[in-house]
């Protein structure tokens, strides 16, 4: 049967894409669904919403139900996510997390439940984007702070927080390099009489409009020229991909907070 994956969210677009790509992976199989308690879809099958035929698998509210898996995959919302991370530790349950908009109070108390279990989190699954990460930080600590560096994103219209988990991210990504504290250093927006830019910010523009699945430039703007890196999201099938790799990797794992930068292995 190989690898058991629960997917909280189940009946979401990314929890539909997520159990569309463990039933096309080899040596995985979607054992659990979960949604929220009162949803429409509790008891539905888990395949028909995702459009891969039946798997005779219900959506349920049982978080148990999933956490009796090998590996549980998290694409909910900050306070959901919590919550089932909380309940995962308690049970040692590996634990995927792509959810955004966790803010930094969270993302502690996220480290916290690690301690008991193996979690991987990243605010992008995307593995194109994480590689993004690490090359940011490495031309931030190439490039000194006479190199502005601003972070442009623009998500579909539907999109609730900004900027993206993935803009901070990148941000956390250039703050790192030039080892500096993000907070110290991050302009999350500007408007009115702002005055002249700060040596050493790192500034965020947010766009949202249409369906854009998910568009990442930062921009090191230097004296006479500037450095542009970016990512583009075709589709969401690219974060679905990224979390049953995580899934993957994480199996097994001793206790911590992971990332995709342990699952791609790429060196600090």
């Amino acid at each position: 049967m190989g690898l058991r994956i629960g997917v909280f969210g189940s009946t979401g677009r990314m929890g539909r894409m997520v159990t569309r790509a463990v039933t096309e992976a080899d040596g995985m199989t979607v054992a659990a669904g979960a949604d929220r308690p009162g949803s429409a879809d509790i008891g539905t099958d888990l395949g028909g919403l995702a459009g891969v035929g039946s798997l005779g698998v219900a959506v349920t509210d049982d978080i148990e139900a999933v956490l009796g898996c090998d590996v549980a995959i998290d694409f909910t919302l900050p306070a959901a996510t919590l919550t089932h991370a909380a309940r995962a530790g308690d049970r040692g349950t590996a634990l995927v997390i792509g959810t955004t908009g966790l803010d930094a109070e969270q993302e502690a108390i996220l480290a916290e439940h690690a301690r008991k279990t193996a979690i991987v989190y990243a605010p992008n699954m995307s593995l194109g984007v994480n590689l993004l990460f690490a090359v940011v930080e490495k031309v931030a600590r190439s490039l000194d702070e006479a190199w502005d560096i601003e972070v442009v994103e623009m998500h579909h219209n539907r999109k609730v927080d900004a900027p993206s988990g993935t803009a901070l991210g990148l941000g956390r990504a250039a703050a790192k390099g030039r080892d500096r504290r993000f907070d110290d250093v991050a302009v999350l927006s500007r408007e009115g009489m702002t005055g002249p830019r700060e040596r050493g910010q790192i500034g965020f523009a947010t766009l949202r409009g249409g369906d854009v699945v998910g568009d990442h430039t930062v921009i090191f703007a230097g004296s006479g020229e500037r450095v542009e890196i970016g990512h583009r999201a075709g589709g969401r099938d690219v974060f679905a991909a990224g979390a049953v790799a995580a899934a993957r990797w994480v199996a097994g794992r001793a206790p911590g907070l992971y990332t995709m930068r342990d699952v791609l292995g790429i060196d600090d």
